[in-house]
């Protein structure tokens, strides 16, 4: 047998190596994804997308766990009861700020129990109408909704979703209203659409761009405040005469509570990395979605105007807590 002696100065150097790699890559552990979200929704496949991007920036290989039982709030509850220890973080949507004006009692609180790391970016919000509906832009189908509103429906994915407050917050702007038609997903809101027994409905863009480009259904604008790369010969309701109308499906990287500030700007790093590699960049353009990383202390302010935002408009919609 071979015996091999290191003298002092080689023992420090390969320490020192071995402290400079990332913290995930010191310990042979995967970083876990919780998705709140099922297997095949917009926020399942921008994190799969990102997936090998994001472990090789964090040093090590991520695993994506969807969580989404109770809408999602399982998913949310595992985060929130995790250790700080920086493996561990989830990808969500609006709903986080949208959950605490729905439920009576949650078993964490928003945002207190978690840490965000970045609001990485979101996916387009149009407004679309059965393609019998008598109306090509905003200010068409606000005048139908004011001769007719108390016998139009607009469908949403569920009651008290995204989907469903955008449709809320169009009638708010426009001064309008109609009535709310809930369905199990976005599956069967648009089968209705499409056949008629609902006349509108808001979906994310890259859920409806074929059944625009096929017929089926009408545009009647996209809800951000300028238009999209994906879609640019959609208008925004900002050039219609809507300018308080502008929302979109985000989607953020967040932690559990207590992650230190060098963890925290090790993981938005990697967020960032992750997200302008020129692979991932070109599958979220096609995707439709639009990235803009924010800093995490932009992304806490950001979570807390969401939270006051979405309270009011469940509250004016008159939205039951559950």
């Amino acid at each position: 047998m071979t015996t091999i002696t290191l003298t002092r100065r080689q023992c420090l150097l390969a320490l020192a190596a071995a402290t400079a790699l990332p913290a995930h890559a010191q310990v042979d552990r995967p970083v876990r994804f919780i998705l709140p979200n099922a297997a095949g929704s917009g926020v399942d496949a921008i994190t799969r997308s990102a997936q090998s991007a994001l472990g090789k920036a964090l040093g090590h290989p991520v695993v994506v766990d969807n969580q989404p039982g109770a809408g999602g709030i399982v998913g949310l509850q595992q985060l929130a009861r995790s250790a700080p220890d920086n493996y561990t973080l989830a990808v969500v949507s609006n709903n986080v700020v949208i959950f605490p004006s729905l439920y009576k009692k949650l078993p964490f609180e928003m945002p207190g129990d978690f840490t965000p790391i970045a609001v990485v970016g979101s996916t387009p919000v149009v407004l679309v109408v059965n393609a019998k509906v008598p109306a090509n832009n905003s200010k068409e189908l606000v005048a139908l909704l004011k001769a007719h509103g108390d016998t139009m429906n607009y469908a949403s994915s569920g009651n008290g979703t995204i989907l469903h407050l955008a449709c809320e917050l169009f009638l708010e702007a426009a001064g309008v209203h109609a009535r709310h038609v809930p369905y199990k997903g976005v599956g069967p809101m648009l089968t209705d659409l499409i056949g008629g027994q609902v006349q509108f409905a808001a979906a994310a863009l890259p859920s409806v761009q074929g059944h625009i480009k096929s017929g089926a259904l009408k545009v009647i604008g996209v809800a951000s405040a300028k238009r999209v790369a994906a879609a640019p010969d959609i208008p925004t309701f900002v050039e219609q005469g809507l300018p308080g109308y502008i929302v979109d499906a985000w989607f953020a990287v967040i932690g559990p509570k207590g992650l230190s500030a060098a963890q925290v700007q090790e993981d938005h790093q990697a967020v960032v990395a992750a997200f302008t590699d020129p692979a991932v960049a070109e599958a979220m353009a096609k995707q439709g979605n639009v990235i803009d990383v924010q800093s995490p202390e932009h992304s806490l302010a950001f979570f807390r105007s969401e939270l006051a935002r979405y309270a009011a408009v469940t509250k004016k919609a008159g939205i039951e807590l559950q």
